[in-house]
C-alpha cells in the first residue's frame, strides 16, 4: 500500500481515469439524444403535430444541461495533457493535437452555436430553420465524437505518423490518420452505444410518466420512439460494430484479446467464457462455462483459427490488471445482451398495443436507464486498460508519459479536489434535471406562449 501511495504514475492514471469517466457520463447522452431531436423536428414538419415539437423542446433542455456539464468537465482534461501527461504530450502532441484542435475549432463551436439557437431561437428561426438547427446540433455532436475517437484510435493503432529527428512523432499522412480503420470501427460502435443510452433514458421517461398517469401523449411518444431505436441500436452494438471491434482487437492487439477472455494458453477452437475467474498467478481460468470455438470465430472469422494466449507474450507487455479487464468486458457483454432482451420484449408489447398497460415492464424500463451508462464505462475500461502498458500502442509506454515533476502527493491532492467539485456539480445537475422532469413536457413554457401570441 505504501508503494502505491508514492507511485506517481499510478495516481496520474487514476486522476485522468476519474475525470474522463465522469465526463463521459454527459457526452454519451448528448450524442444519444441529438438525432432524436432531429427526428422529432422532422416529424413535426411532415405531420404538423405539436406533440413532436413539445418532445423536441423538452429534450432540448435535458440536452442543454448535459452539454453544459460536459463542457465544464471536459475542459480540465485538455489541461491534464500538460499538467499530468507532459511526456506524452511532448512525444505525440504534433499528431494528436491536430484532432483535438479540430474538435474544439469545428465540432464544439458548431454544436454550441446551434444548441443555443435550438433552445432559444425557435420563434425567430421558424419551423424549417429550427429543424436545420437540430441537424446542426446533431452534426456537431457526432463530429466532436469522431475527432476524439480518431485521437484515441491513434493511441490504439498508430498510423499516418513519422518519427522526427528528436524521437518525437510527426504527422506524415493526414488521410491515413483520419481514416484509421480502428477509428472507423470504434466510432460506429461507440455511437451506437450512445444511441442505446439515449433510447433507454427516453424510454425510462416515458415509463415514468405513464406509471404516474401524467403527460400521457408525450409518454407515448417517448415509449414508441425509445423502444424502437433502443432495439435497433442494441443489436447494432453487438453486430456488426461489436463484432468488427473484436476482430480489430484480435488483429492488432492479440495480447489484449487474450486478457479480455482470460486465455493464458493459445489454442485452436478457442472458447468464449460465459462465466469464469482468471487466476493470473497460476495462469488458468477457474470454473469456466464456455462456448466452444466462439472466440476463434469472433476474432478471426473461423472456428479453427488459432488464438494466441498470454503465455506467448512477454510479461512486460501484458496489461497490468488482467482481472479487471476480464470482468469489465464480460459484465459489459452481459448487459448488452440484457438490453437486447428488454427492448425486444418492449417492442413485442408495443406491437400488440399492450406496452402502456404492462406495469411490470414499465418498471423495468424506468429502472434500467443507468445500465447503459455502466456498460459504456466498462467498455471504455476494457479499451483503455487493454492498451496498457502502452500510451501509444507498441511505440510509447505509459511509464514514460506522465509528468515527472508532479509528485504523487500533488496528484492525490488535486484528485480529492476534483472529486469534491464534481460531487457538488453532480448534485446541481441532478437538481436542475429533476426540476425539468417535474415541470414536464406539457408545461406552458414562456416560449410556447410567445409563439401562440405571434400566430
Amino acid at each position: 500500500m505504501q508503494a502505491s501511495l508514492t507511485d506517481a504514475a499510478l495516481w496520474h492514471r487514476i486522476h485522468f481515469g476519474f475525470t474522463i469517466t465522469y465526463h463521459y457520463l454527459f457526452p454519451q447522452l448528448t450524442m444519444g439524444l441529438a438525432w432524436f431531436l432531429v427526428y422529432w423536428k422532422w416529424r413535426a414538419l411532415r405531420t404538423g403535430a405539436e406533440k413532436y415539437n413539445r418532445a423536441a423542446r423538452f429534450w432540448a433542455r435535458i440536452f442543454g444541461l448535459n452539454f453544459a456539464v460536459g463542457v465544464v468537465t471536459g475542459i480540465p482534461m485538455e489541461f491534464q495533457f500538460g499538467t499530468n501527461w507532459a511526456g506524452f504530450s511532448k512525444y505525440s502532441g504534433a499528431v494528436i493535437g491536430q484532432t483535438l484542435a479540430m474538435e474544439g475549432m469545428f465540432a464544439f463551436f458548431l454544436e454550441s452555436a446551434f444548441i443555443g439557437a435550438f433552445i432559444w431561437g425557435e420563434k425567430r428561426l421558424g419551423p424549417k430553420g429550427h429543424f436545420l438547427a437540430a441537424v446542426g446540433v446533431a452534426t456537431g455532436s457526432w463530429l466532436s465524437g469522431l475527432f476524439i475517437l480518431v485521437t484515441n484510435a491513434f493511441m490504439q493503432h498508430p498510423v499516418g505518423y513519422a518519427v522526427a529527428a528528436d524521437g518525437t512523432l510527426a504527422l506524415s499522412n493526414v488521410g491515413a490518420f483520419l481514416l484509421n480503420p480502428w477509428a472507423l470501427v470504434q466510432f460506429a460502435h461507440n455511437q451506437c452505444a450512445a444511441l442505446v443510452t439515449g433510447a433507454f433514458v427516453i424510454t425510462a421517461m416515458g415509463a415514468f410518466y405513464t406509471l404516474r398517469g401524467v403527460h400521457s401523449e408525450q409518454a407515448r411518444v417517448y415509449l414508441n420512439t425509445g423502444t424502437l431505436v433502443g432495439l435497433v441500436a442494441s443489436l447494432l452494438v453487438a453486430f456488426p460494430t461489436g463484432d468488427s471491434q473484436a476482430k480489430m482487437v484480435g488483429r492488432y492487439q492479440p495480447v489484449t484479446l487474450a486478457s479480455m477472455e482470460g486465455l493464458f494458453h493459445g489454442t485452436r477452437l478457442a472458447d468464449v467464457s460465459v462465466i469464469g475467474q482468471p487466476n493470473v498467478s497460476q495462469q488458468r481460468l477457474e470454473n469456466p462455462i464456455s462456448l466452444p470455438g466462439a472466440l476463434s470465430f469472433l476474432a478471426y472469422g473461423t472456428f479453427k483459427s488459432y488464438v494466441r494466449g498470454l503465455d506467448e507474450f512477454s510479461k512486460n507487455d501484458w496489461p497490468d490488471n488482467i482481472e479487471l479487464i476480464y470482468y469489465a468486458f464480460h459484465i459489459m457483454i452481459t448487459l448488452g445482451t440484457i438490453f437486447i432482451l428488454i427492448m425486444a420484449w418492449a417492442n413485442w408489447k408495443r406491437w400488440r398495443g399492450r406496452l402502456e398497460s404492462s406495469a411490470g415492464l414499465l418498471w423495468i424500463l424506468m429502472l434500467a436507464f443507468p445500465f447503459p451508462y455502466i456498460a459504456n464505462s466498462l467498455g471504455w475500461m476494457t479499451t483503455e486498460l487493454g492498451r496498457q502498458p502502452w500510451l501509444v500502442y507498441g511505440l510509447f509506454r505509459t511509464a514514460s508519459g506522465y509528468s515527472q515533476v508532479v509528485s504523487a502527493g500533488d496528484t492525490i491532492f488535486t484528485l480529492i479536489g476534483f472529486v469534491g467539485l464534481y460531487f457538488v456539480l453532480g448534485l446541481l445537475f441532478l437538481y436542475l434535471t429533476g426540476r425539468e422532469i417535474n415541470k414536464g413536457p406539457d408545461a406552458p413554457y414562456p416560449l410556447a406562449k410567445r409563439q401562440e401570441v405571434a400566430v
